[in-house]
């Protein structure tokens, strides 16, 4: 149907909390007048609620067309919806063909009143949908009428937990036990947890501590407007407390095999048989990109089988072809594996295309190849980690303070460490030092998971690095500072030293270091618990905490930074 009623859609990200990646869009309507649920209930008193339903979700598919995102998009559509006869869903997947677009790309959101519905009808309607390919989630877990005999039976990929239980995280002990409860559900019978509607850093990391795998909400994306792209992996975004980017999939890159698009299966055939034959073929159109892929060994299973070559030498190619899968260049490889996963990609062993911002085959990718790099690199970084603390090398902060140079934006660089560290070993003993080291590395990464742009290195020993936003610096020095440290009830003082960076004020990280080394040296003088600031170009610095020669508090340490 064509809706009588002029209806945008908004576009909002949904997010991996293991990668912090972009994993899928969910299609929000704006309609010209009213709100989305109020044209629904108007539909629904004059009986044309699935014509309605459908067609908002098909009007959907129309303004999110975009053949270069292979990410799966998320419709609504109400409970009594999809209990409607198949016929009724024609312009949905007419505008999906239009806009070449598989179902099984589509996560058909089922949302309340559910109770309206019998049961028998909703549940036939469900795998109706299943059959056509479709992937369907149940919406509004915890806040409308969704009966658990319906989330135990229905043949659901995903479940939607509301925002209503999510706001008592991470503090409320019901909250909590009720979102593990949903999370051992989902992981017996192979689904996956959404957590929507997050509204604050602490309930992210709650969520994703408990093991949730996916998130939704305005704190890390509000509903665009305009369909976004996949992003680059060092494109800004939302940090995600625990997430990791890995290498890009163009470091996976190997060449492609192609053909035209109108190549037939004697022209695939003659070029797999070839001695050093690849993995795959490529159907390419006029402008390079990708309309079909040929997996090697299906292939000629179809071909040289009895009569193969009689019923289709001749033939197109892609009458033995699959709709390829295309991967963007710029996508981490543990994006794509994430995507892999939550795309239902059952040919892990077929070569994924890698495409351009036009859409341009660029080459092909295997998923084990993905795999084995991800693996190597997530060893590498787990031996570069402080057996103590945990926390990556100086080359976490070094990286950090490189690109915030080269992006031109004003910064901090600190330098934390243990006041008479040796005297602690030699008076607390060894073991007393560490669980001193260990406990500051704790504190640190628990600042790091609050400040979306603070990053954390422990050098070694009692050193550890800091890079953050200028408005930052205040929050840490004060958990750092006002915390009363000791080793073995020893009472034990800390120094900060921090430089503060604007615009081009330094050229790189060794200009930070080597700056931050004075600093270091005069915080070191300061009695007490200090706190030093400096910056580039000045020989000024500031005390900002410690104690005086007459024994109290620096005159700026009541005020702050």
């Amino acid at each position: 149907m064509t809706l009588q009623i002029a209806v945008r859609f908004a576009y909002q990200p949904l997010y991996s909390l293991h990668t912090g990646g972009v994993v899928a869009f969910e299609a929000l309507a704006r309609p010209g007048r009213g709100t989305a649920h109020e044209l629904l209930a108007d539909a629904r008193r004059s009986g044309k609620l699935a014509e309605v339903d459908i067609g908002l979700a098909a009007e959907a598919v129309r303004q999110q067309n975009d053949p270069q995102n292979p990410l799966p998009l998320h419709l609504n559509l109400s409970a009594r919806t999809v209990a409607a006869p198949p016929s009724e869903f024609d312009p949905l997947t007419d505008a999906l063909g239009l806009a070449g677009r598989r179902t099984r790309d589509v996560v058909l959101e089922i949302g309340p009143p559910f109770s309206l519905v019998p049961a028998d009808q909703l549940l036939t309607g469900m795998r109706r949908l299943t059959d056509l390919g479709f992937r369907l989630a149940l919406d509004g877990l915890g806040r409308g009428d969704l009966p658990l005999t319906l989330l135990a039976s229905a043949p659901i990929d995903l479940v939607k937990l509301d925002r209503t239980v999510l706001r008592g995280l991470p503090h409320d002990p019901a909250a909590v036990a009720v979102v593990e409860a949903v999370l051992h559900f989902a992981s017996r019978t192979d689904n996956r947890l959404v957590a929507t509607g997050l509204e604050t850093t602490e309930q992210l990391e709650a969520a994703r501590k408990l093991g949730v795998r996916i998130a939704q909400g305005n704190l890390l994306a509000p509903p665009d407007g305009n369909h976004a792209p996949l992003p680059a992996p060092d494109a800004p975004g939302p940090f995600i407390p625990g997430t990791a980017r890995a290498r890009r999939v163009g470091d996976f890159l190997r060449p492609a095999t192609t053909l035209p698009e109108d190549a037939t299966c004697d022209d695939v055939r003659e070029v797999l048989a070839a001695a050093d034959g690849p993995s795959g073929v490529v159907g390419i159109d006029d402008r390079h990109r990708p309309q079909w892929s040929v997996d090697r060994t299906r292939f000629l299973v179809s071909v040289t089988g009895m009569y193969g070559h009689a019923l289709h030498a001749k033939r197109p190619a892609s009458r033995l072809a699959d709709a390829p899968h295309t991967i963007h260049v710029d996508a981490s490889a543990l994006e794509f594996l994430e995507l892999v996963t939550d795309a239902d990609w059952g040919r892990t062993g077929d070569d994924v295309v890698v495409v351009d911002d036009r859409g341009r085959c660029l080459g092909v990718v295997l998923v084990t190849e993905v795999v084995r790099g991800v693996a190597e690199a997530k060893v590498e970084e787990a031996v570069s980690l402080s057996p103590l603390t945990r926390l990556p090398g100086s080359d976490a902060v070094a990286r950090d303070v490189d690109r915030r140079i080269n992006a031109r934006e004003p910064f901090v660089a600190a330098w934390l460490d243990v006041d008479s560290f040796k005297t602690v070993n030699d008076t607390a003993g060894f073991a007393a030092g560490d669980d001193l080291i260990r406990t500051l590395g704790r504190t640190l990464t628990e600042l790091e998971s609050r400040l979306r742009r603070m990053r954390v290195s422990h050098v070694g020993g009692d050193d550890f690095l800091i890079a953050c936003d200028v408005d930052e610096i205040g929050t840490v020095a004060a958990a750092l500072l006002d915390t009363p440290w000791s080793a073995d009830e020893m009472p034990v003082t800390v120094s900060l030293a921090t430089l503060v960076c604007g615009n081009g004020a330094i050229k790189s990280y060794k200009d930070a270091s080597r700056l931050l080394a004075p600093l270091k040296k005069r915080a070191k003088e300061v009695p007490g618990s200090s706190w030093v600031l400096g910056r580039p170009g000045s020989d000024r610095v500031e005390v900002l905490r410690g104690i005086t020669t007459r024994g109290l508090p620096s005159p700026r340490a009541a005020a702050g930074f």
